[in-house]
């Protein structure tokens, strides 16, 4: 018998792309705003206070769709030597720059990425998938976190002086704009010449745009690309080197730390640790069920994610009653899409991952924790997500949940940058503990309890930078310290004041706030 249709069960006309937002729009926009930094289908390298047409182009595609995108021009190590030397040279000239010229450039610098908000943002949800919401935040809060340190700068810099040489940047993919424009260019209103190495998954556009905008203002960055293994020595080893600041995997960065140890170099390397969550003597659902979407941001492709929670046995059915319904309610899929041509961009609490290869990891990786015991709670599917008609969605996984992943599997001690939640069960607050510690150190955690006593008594037992009592916690704008406990950071603190201290130098025999080879000082 043939099935009946209701005039309400007409399906929805297909998805189209949003007009004006296609790749070859923004890249358009990126020829016509910064000629100099963007040629033809490339992007160049920025070094030497210029931009050059060196390095190898990589091909590139967009997580989003597999549209073809700018890739990264590669440099040989001898090329990025001599771009470390001459940001030497721009750095001895920078330091001597006045305080309030230098203060001037920056906020020029502001002003220009404000009048370029939309495009930078467009070109993060084309290179790295961000939603329109999340992309747009990242901008703003570089903006408005340098910002602040242009406000307090003075008292922020008394009695202290730039490095001896420029700042190394290397930084993840998922944040260009408020983790690594906003270190590049409050280091240089502290007065140092800046390196940065653009990631090699993706922001490369973005970064070129936001360097262009600082380099007119005379603003001495140099913006290069290259694998990491090749230009490790020129941008960590180099003796013109004044700092290395990294942020990225602890495979890396415990590389990076022997290196940077063994020379006696001013260091900052945020690396990944298991941030977890704790359900102990709690009652307050709603308040759970409410902020579990929000840990979904941008598919828990972020260093301060909660992708694991311990919860106590006796209160397993109330927690999967609140967080099976917010899980449910994820809205995914292509952050462009729109159902007529006037809609607004959708609000997303998630794209793709940042390549298919990610998304095929963690899917391999779920279905091996099935096979060897996980239980699977919750598992979203394709029918929850908008695409456009027949798109590549191979960089795209759906929201997973497990319990009890086995011993085994990485789900069970390292932190999968992807939208899979974990979950472990315990019975007493020893084993909570141990299990919120699982990493040997982590950025951040939450215990969610109803006794404020209880709180203060564990709280300070969990191996976590900063704790939050029921609440998460994130990696902080403005005066807002940022850190990490055992191997989720090596070197100097950041954050507020402690961001300018790391990358200045003050009174002799100074002990800088920070977690270091001889010593470990909380601010």
């Amino acid at each position: 018998m043939a099935p009946t249709h209701s005039p309400d069960s007409t399906p929805a006309p297909p998805l189209t792309l949003k007009p004006g937002t296609a790749w070859a729009d923004a890249w358009q926009r990126c020829l016509t705003t910064a000629p100099e930094a963007f040629r033809g289908d490339r992007v160049l390298n920025l070094w030497a206070a210029s931009w050059q047409q060196d390095g190898h182009p990589l091909p590139a595609t967009s997580p989003v769709d597999g549209t073809p995108v700018a890739g990264p021009p590669r440099l040989d190590a001898p090329t990025a030597q001599q771009a470390v030397r001459a940001s030497l040279d721009q750095h001895r000239a920078w330091r001597h720059i006045p305080l309030p010229e230098r203060r001037a450039r920056v906020s020029a610098t502001l002003d220009a990425l404000t009048e370029h908000r939309e495009l930078l943002a467009l070109l993060l949800v084309w290179e790295i998938g961000k939603p329109w919401r999340l992309a747009q935040a990242d901008v703003d809060r570089a903006i408005d976190g340098v910002r602040w340190y242009v406000d307090h700068i003075d008292r922020l810099l008394a009695d202290r002086t730039p490095l001896p040489g420029p700042v190394s940047n290397i930084a993840s993919w998922n944040y260009p704009m408020s983790v690594l424009v906003h270190a590049m260019l409050v280091q240089a209103l502290a007065g140092n010449a800046v390196i940065a190495k653009t990631p090699t998954d993706g922001g490369v556009a973005c970064l070129t745009l936001a360097c262009a905008l600082a380099a007119r203002e005379s603003i001495p960055l140099t913006l290069v690309s290259g694998s990491g293994s090749e230009l490790s020595a020129p941008l960590v080893r180099s003796a013109e080197i004044g700092c290395v600041s990294f942020v990225g995997g602890r495979d890396t960065g415990a590389r990076i730390a022997t290196e940077v140890a063994d020379l006696g170099k001013r260091h900052i390397l945020e690396q990944e640790g298991l941030n977890t969550w704790g359900i102990w003597n709690f009652t307050d659902w709603p308040s759970l069920t409410a902020v579990i979407p929000k840990l979904f941001d941008y598919g828990k492709q972020r260093c301060t994610a909660y992708p694991r929670f311990v919860v106590q046995r006796s209160a397993f059915d109330a927690f999967l009653s609140a967080y099976l319904p917010a899980v449910r309610s994820l809205r995914t899929g292509h952050p462009l899409a729109v159902a007529s041509p006037t809609d607004p961009l959708p609000t997303l609490d998630f794209g793709p991952l940042i390549n298919a290869a990610k998304a095929k990891e963690l899917a391999d990786q779920v279905a091996e924790a099935i096979d060897r015991g996980a239980v699977p709670l919750h598992r979203g599917s394709t029918a929850d997500a908008q695409f456009l008609p027949g798109q590549d969605t191979s960089a795209y996984l759906h929201p997973v949940t497990l319990l009890n992943p086995p011993p085994s599997s990485p789900l069970h001690h390292a932190e999968p940058f992807g939208p899979v939640d974990t979950i472990v069960l315990v019975d007493t607050e020893a084993e909570l503990l141990a299990a919120m510690n699982a990493s040997n150190g982590a950025l951040v955690a939450t215990l969610s309890t109803d006794d404020p006593a209880t709180y203060a008594r564990l709280a300070p037992q969990i191996r976590a930078f900063k704790t939050g009592h029921g609440t998460p916690r994130s990696r902080g704008d403005r005066e807002e310290l940022f850190g990490g406990f055992g191997a989720s950071w090596r070197g100097a603190f950041v954050g507020g004041e402690l961001l300018v201290r790391a990358v200045t130098d003050g009174p002799p025999g100074e002990r800088l706030p920070g977690n270091f080879p001889d010593y470990h000082l909380m601010p």
